[in-house]
């Protein structure tokens, strides 16, 4: 194998904005944040907007997600006049 070229592979804790879950696992995502875990160490952190805990086909609630009013740019947007 060439040496140099496959990304780092390392610990990495993703925070759910919408319910406040961290959870730890490995990526070789690029983050600009970091945070102290439990274990007293620090390691990147990546922050999403959905995961399994708030996502409504985990939950069984019916939530519309729309952060960004992409619905509404787009409306704006191509609205017939």
């Amino acid at each position: 194998m060439k040496k140099g070229i496959h990304p780092v592979y390392r610990e990495v804790v993703f925070l759910d904005t919408s319910s406040d879950l961290k959870f730890l696992t490995r990526s070789t995502i690029h983050a600009k944040e970091s945070i102290q875990w439990a274990d007293g160490r620090e390691y990147p952190l990546v922050k999403v907007e959905i995961s399994a805990a708030s996502h409504p086909f985990y939950t069984g609630k019916k939530v519309f997600v729309d952060t960004a009013g992409r619905v509404e740019k787009f409306q704006q947007k191509y609205k017939k006049g």
